[in-house]
C-alpha cells in the first residue's frame, strides 16, 4: 500500500517563486541572487532558459533585473543593488517578509533579537542582514547556555522568532526555556503553518508506515527536517532528490510505504518517482491504485457546501482572489469576509494569508468558485463558544449597548449576555461606562438553536486576580519595591493595591511629619511608589512603607542649610522661652527669647505673631538630638548701648 501525503509539494512561497522566475525570463535577460529555490532540476530548468545564477551581488553587472529570491536577503543587498542601477524583482517569501519587519521593528524598540535556525541558511542569513546585531541559536541546548552564561539577558527586551521551515518541536522547547527565565521576551511562532502541516502529517504518516520516501533537495532545510521528522517514527526512511537516488532493495519488502515531498520539490520531479515506484513490486501485489492515481485523486474536487483551504494572491476592491490549488479560480466577494460590516478585506486579511473558506457555489463551465469567509467564521465562531464552556478559557468581546438585564457584547459577530450581576459592576453601579470597551468575559451558557449566548465578566476578573494574588505571594519579600494604586482610606492608615493583593500604609508610614489623617497625604485612585516593611503569608497581611530617606525632613534641611547661613522662616509655636519656628516642612528651630529683637523683651509675642515669617540665622545645629537654634537679633542693626557696651569690653581688655 502507497499513501501520498496530501501536503507534498511546492508551498505558496516557492510557487509564487517559480512563477515570478518564469514571467521575468519572457521578457528579457534576468539573473537570480543565488538558487532561486533549493532545488537543484528546477536550478538547472531555469539556466536552459537563459537565467543566470550569481552568488555575490559584486558579480551582477550594473542595470540588470535582479530576482531576489524566496528566502528573502538582507537590507544591506537593496541597498547594493539600489547602487548598481539594478530593477529588483522581489520574489521573498511573505512570511519572510515578516519576520524582516519583525526584526527590524524590535531594533528600533531597542529589543535584541533572538533567531531560531540554521546559521548557513540563506533565509536566516538575510534575516539578520535586518538588524544591526542578533542571536542565531540552531537548539535549545545552545540558547539554554547562552543565557546560563549571559544572566543579564534574562531581564533585557527580547524578540525570539524562527526560521519558517524551523522544527515545530524545538521551536516549542525554546520558547518555554525563554518563557521560563526571561522576564521580557516577545515570541513570534514564526513557522509557515504550510511547514507546520507538512511535518506533522510527515509524522503522523511515518507513523502507520514501515518505509518512508522523502522527495526533495538534500540542501532544501525543510525537506532535512521531513527526513529527519520521518525518522523518528519510521527506521526505513530515504531522502531522494529524483527517482535515480531510490533504493529499491530497501522498499520492495515495505507492505506500506509514505511518499512526502519538501516544498522545494516540484511536480516533475514526483511524477518521475511515481513511475519507479509502479515498477517496484511489494509484498502487496493486490494494491489497485498506483502512485499515479493516487497523484490524482489528491486533487480537490470543490462542492457546494465543502470547507476548504487557499492561500490570498490579491486583493481587489470588490473580491479577495483565493488560490484553492485546483483549476477553478476562487473569489471572495468583499461583503463575505466578515460579518462586522465595518471590517474592510484588508483589515483582517493579507497577500499569502493561508485560510479557511466555505464553497458557495461552483461554476466549472467558467471555472470559478464563489467562496466565504463569513459564513464559515461564523459555524466556527459557534464550535468555538461550545468549546468555550467546557474549557473555561475566556474571550475577549466588545460591549454593545445596556438593557434592563444588563450588558450585550459583540464576540465575532455573535451577542453575548452579560448579566447585572456578572458584570463585575457592584450593584446600583453605572453599567454603561463598560458601553464601548473590549472586556474579557467567560462563556457559562451556549444554545445555538435558541442562538442564545450568556457570559460573565467577573467570573474572568476574579481568576484574573487569584491568579495575580499567587504570583504576587510567591515573589513578595520584605525591602522589595512596588508601583500601587490607593483602594481605599482609614483613620489609621492606606490600603494599597499592588497588584492583586491589597496591603497597609500606616498613617506613621505616610508622612516624615506629623498628620491626623492619611488624606493629608494620599487620595484614592492615587498611583504610588512603596516597598514591603513586614508581611504574614498565613493571615495574608501586608504592612507597606511610602516615606522614605528621600522624604527626611531632617535630611532635606541638612542638604539645603549649613550654620551660618540666613532662611525665610515661618513662626509656629509661641513658648515663655521663645518661639519655634518652621525651616523646611517637618523641621522647626528654636529663637530663644534672647534671639528675638535687639532689646531685651518681656515675652516672644511683645515682637511675633504665630504664621508671620522672618528672616533668621541659623547659629548651631545639633544633629544628634536634631535641634536647631536661630537667631532674628543677629541679623539687626546693634544699639548704641550694645556698641558702648562692646567698646567697654573691648578697653577693660587693653
Amino acid at each position: 500500500m502507497i499513501t501520498l501525503a496530501k501536503t507534498a509539494g511546492f508551498c505558496f512561497g516557492v510557487t509564487r517563486a517559480v512563477e515570478t522566475v518564469e514571467r521575468a525570463a519572457q521578457q528579457g535577460p534576468v539573473v537570480t541572487l543565488g538558487p532561486i529555490i533549493h532545488n537543484r532540476h528546477v536550478v538547472e530548468r531555469f539556466a536552459a532558459m537563459g537565467v543566470q545564477e550569481i552568488g555575490e551581488v559584486e558579480q551582477i553587472p550594473e542595470g540588470s533585473a535582479v530576482i531576489i529570491r524566496s528566502h528573502g536577503v538582507g537590507r544591506a543587498v537593496y541597498e547594493a543593488l539600489e547602487q548598481k542601477h539594478c530593477r529588483v524583482i522581489d520574489a521573498t517569501c511573505p512570511f519572510v517578509e515578516r519576520i524582516h519587519k519583525l526584526v527590524s521593528q524590535a531594533e528600533g524598540q531597542g529589543r535584541l533579537p533572538i533567531l531560531i535556525g540554521t546559521r548557513a541558511h540563506p533565509e536566516v542569513v538575510g534575516i539578520a542582514g535586518w538588524c544591526k546585531d542578533c542571536r542565531v541559536f540552531e537548539t535549545p541546548e545552545e540558547l539554554e547556555t547562552w543565557l546560563l552564561e549571559h544572566p543579564e539577558m534574562r531581564e533585557k527586551p527580547l524578540l525570539m522568532v524562527s526560521q519558517t521551515t524551523g522544527n515545530q518541536n524545538l521551536w516549542k522547547k525554546c520558547g518555554e526555556i525563554t518563557k521560563k527565565v526571561c522576564t521580557n521576551c516577545e515570541i513570534f511562532d514564526t513557522i509557515c503553518k504550510a511547514t507546520e502541516m507538512r511535518q506533522q502529517e510527515a509524522a503522523e504518516l511515518a507513523a502507520r508506515c514501515d518505509a518512508m520516501v522523502v522527495v526533495g533537495d538534500s540542501k532544501s532545510s525543510n525537506t532535512r527536517q521531513l527526513a529527519a521528522i520521518c525518522r523518528l517514527a519510521c527506521d526505513n526512511v530515504q531522502l531522494v532528490d529524483s527517482a535515480a537516488q531510490l533504493d529499491r532493495a530497501a522498499l520492495r519488502h515495505a507492505t506500506h510505504i509514505g511518499i512526502t515531498a519538501g516544498a522545494s520539490t516540484p511536480a516533475w520531479i514526483i511524477k518521475e518517482v511515481n513511475q519507479t515506484m509502479d515498477e517496484i513490486k511489494t509484498v502487496d501485489t493486490a494494491t489497485e491504485e498506483s502512485f499515479e492515481a493516487l497523484l490524482d485523486a489528491s486533487i480537490k474536487t470543490l462542492n457546494t457546501g465543502d470547507t476548504v483551504t487557499g492561500v490570498v494572491t490579491a486583493i481587489r476592491s470588490t473580491e479577495v482572489q483565493v488560490d484553492l490549488g485546483t483549476k477553478h479560480a476562487g473569489y471572495i466577494p468583499c461583503d463575505e469576509v466578515s460579518a462586522d460590516p465595518n471590517v474592510k478585506p484588508e483589515d483582517v486579511l493579507k497577500v499569502g494569508d493561508e485560510i479557511k473558506v466555505f464553497v458557495v457555489r461552483v461554476n466549472d463551465q467558467e471555472g470559478t468558485v464563489q467562496l466565504s469567509k463569513k459564513k464559515l467564521d461564523g459555524l466556527k465562531i459557534w464550535d468555538d463558544l461550545e468549546a468555550a464552556v467546557e474549557s473555561k478559557e475566556p474571550v475577549e468581546g466588545k460591549i454593545t449597548e445596556e438593557n434592563k438585564g444588563g450588558l450585550v457584547a459583540n464576540v465575532k459577530g455573535i451577542r453575548v449576555f452579560i448579566p447585572a450581576s456578572a458584570s463585575g459592576i457592584a450593584r446600583g453601579g453605572d453599567l454603561s461606562a463598560l458601553r464601548g470597551q473590549t472586556v474579557k468575559m467567560r462563556i457559562t451558557e451556549v444554545n445555538r438553536a435558541r442562538r442564545r449566548v450568556v457570559g460573565s465578566i467577573r467570573a474572568v476578573a476574579a481568576e484574573e486576580r487569584r491568579a495575580a494574588q499567587e504570583k504576587i505571594w510567591s515573589e513578595i519579600e520584605v525591602g522589595k519595591k512596588y508601583t500601587g494604586t490607593v483602594k481605599s482610606l482609614t483613620s489609621y492608615g492606606a490600603f494599597v493595591d499592588i497588584g492583586g493583593v491589597d496591603g497597609m500604609v500606616h498613617v506613621s508610614e505616610l508622612s516624615w511629619r506629623r498628620i491626623k489623617n492619611p488624606a493629608e497625604v494620599v487620595k484614592v485612585g492615587d498611583v504610588i511608589d512603596v516597598y514591603v516593611i513586614a508581611l504574614d503569608p498565613e493571615k495574608k497581611k501586608i504592612s507597606l512603607g511610602y516615606k522614605t530617606a528621600e522624604m527626611n525632613p531632617w535630611n532635606q534641611f541638612v542638604a539645603k542649610y549649613n550654620v551660618g547661613d540666613v532662611a525665610k522662616v515661618k513662626i509656629v509655636k509661641m513658648m515663655t522661652f521663645g518661639a519655634f519656628a518652621e525651616i523646611v516642612p517637618g523641621v522647626d528651630g528654636l529663637i530663644h527669647i534672647s534671639q528675638i529683637a535687639d532689646r531685651r523683651i518681656g515675652k516672644p509675642e511683645d515682637v511675633l505673631t504665630v504664621g508671620e515669617e522672618v528672616d533668621a540665622k541659623i547659629i548651631d545645629v545639633d544633629a544628634e538630638n536634631k535641634r536647631i537654634s536661630l537667631s532674628i537679633r543677629a541679623l539687626l542693626q546693634p544699639t548704641v548701648e550694645e556698641q558702648a557696651q562692646a567698646l567697654a569690653e573691648e578697653a577693660d581688655a587693653e
